[in-house]
């Protein structure tokens, strides 16, 4: 029997973006090495940042989808937005609502900048990079290529 398709789309869902990303995806164990390179670093994002202004885009999550970059081979920060726009396994992985604002791309290399200024992406690829290999999920010929986009994003 074919199906009927409602051409009316719904308006209000309470679904999350963690709830459309498998259990079973690999994505879920690197957002937890990724969470735990973060924890460490927690202080130094503290001492980069003033008190007073307008608040940035999170050094977190900036350097989250530099390894979601990296990970999907996404060409430019600006592919990277319009897709953040869409979709929800990146949103899962920066901890992003559904009706959250997708960065502009300017704003993101700005930001990004600060990172590199101050070797947080460094720091925090290597710890990533360290945590994988540990828990062997770092197979020597399948992430050659994509250790080394990440150390030379975080340079």
């Amino acid at each position: 029997m074919r199906g009927e398709q409602n051409s009316q789309v719904e308006l209000l869902t309470t679904t999350s973006p963690g709830k459309r990303v498998p259990a079973t995806h690999p994505i879920r164990e690197i957002k937890r090495l990724a969470d735990a390179a973060l924890a460490k670093l927690d202080s130094t994002f503290d001492a980069m940042y003033s008190s007073i202004g307008r608040p940035s885009i999170p050094s977190e999550r900036l350097l989250k989808a530099q390894l979601l970059i990296g990970l999907y081979s996404v060409r430019s920060e600006r592919q990277f937005c319009e897709r953040l726009d869409y979709d929800l396994l990146f949103r899962f992985f920066l901890d992003m609502n559904l009706d959250d604002a997708c960065w502009d791309a300017s704003v993101f290399t700005k930001n990004r900048d600060r990172l590199v200024q101050y070797e947080v992406s460094r720091q925090f690829f290597e710890e990533v990079v360290r945590q994988a290999k540990q828990a062997g999920l770092v197979p020597a010929e399948h992430f050659t290529r994509m250790v080394r986009l990440l150390r030379a994003a975080a340079a």
